[in-house]
């Protein structure tokens, strides 16, 4: 890992944050990656301490002092935390065909790049997989010793994912209403009852009509843009293609954001926030076969979603 440089583009996404940003920076100067393509939005207009913080952040941008191509994407107008992601990400997919993604309090393990550049290469032409997540959110549960496992669910806190992929994306969610009346998340998920695993004997049993109508509200919310934010719509597409995602067997990016300040992540208190970071072991171990670890999935779907 010492003399490990990240040949794979790295977008990062900054808004106001300069202490959140100083950190994940650190993180990535230890890669120093060869293409780093910054994403921004404009200061609010009914926020004056913005125009300051935003100016700190970009500021930390123009220090980089590694060698190092820096392609700027700063918005003129605030377009908030769903819309300036999203077109962010669709510029990004103008000028490369695989990228590391990271926000502005994702705070990555060094060993995150490696294990992201080395999936983004193996996996680059399989359809089945939309995007390869740092989060592990099992608290220590684990089915296999492979270093990861296959998800229906994206986890978007530090992720990385090909153009292939993200070319399904559509912020509007023009296919909800077809999928919504046509009842098509039923098909989705099924409604078998699945068990949430844990090392005791009792499961809390889950039914598929209830994951589906939670998801259900979720994408309605999303789709009359109730909700602001752009990961529910990338997770649409991605059901609407069957795709798989990659998690890790080991937790390699912890969510710094949770506090005031933070627009979806204010609960300090909870359980995703500041997770520990853990290396991750290298040569990878891959799973022999591409199946979806439904125990997995359960247990996430249980303890990250509300029902």
């Amino acid at each position: 890992m010492k003399d490990y440089i990240c040949t794979t583009p790295i977008a990062l996404i900054i808004f106001n944050r300069p202490n959140l940003t100083q950190q994940v920076l650190a993180e990535i100067r230890k890669v120093r990656p060869v293409k780093l393509l910054v994403i921004a939005d404009a200061p609010r207009t009914d926020q004056r301490d913005d125009i300051e913080k935003c100016a700190l952040v970009r500021n930390l941008i123009d220090g980089i002092d590694w060698e190092c191509e820096i392609i700027k994407n700063y918005s003129p107008v605030h377009l908030g935390c769903g819309k300036r992601p999203a077109t962010g990400m669709d510029w990004v997919f103008s000028l490369v065909e695989e990228a590391i993604i990271l926000e502005d309090d994702c705070l990555p393990h060094p060993t995150f790049f490696p294990y992201c550049q080395e999936l983004l290469k193996k996996y680059s032409d399989d359809q089945r997989i939309m995007s390869i997540s740092g989060n592990n959110f099992q608290f220590g549960r684990r089915r296999t010793a492979d270093s990861y496992y296959f998800s229906r669910y994206t986890q978007t806190c530090g992720w990385a994912t090909w153009k292939r992929a993200w070319r399904h994306y559509d912020f509007d969610m023009k296919l909800w209403p077809e999928v919504r009346d046509g009842k098509w998340l039923f098909d989705i998920f099924g409604s078998m009852q699945v068990a949430n695993r844990s090392d005791q004997p009792q499961f809390e049993v889950i039914g598929g009509v209830r994951v589906a109508q939670y998801w259900q509200r979720v994408f309605e919310a999303a789709y009359q843009k109730k909700i602001d934010a752009w990961d529910f719509q990338f997770a649409f597409s991605c059901f609407l293609q069957s795709g798989l995602h990659i998690l890790p067997n080991t937790n390699l990016v912890s969510n710094i954001g949770y506090g005031p300040e933070g627009t979806h992540t204010k609960d300090k208190g909870s359980c995703l926030a500041n997770l520990p970071v853990e290396e991750m072991e290298f040569p990878l171990k891959h799973p022999r076969f591409i199946i979806r670890d439904a125990w997995a999935d359960t247990f996430l779907q249980a303890n990250n979603f509300s029902c």
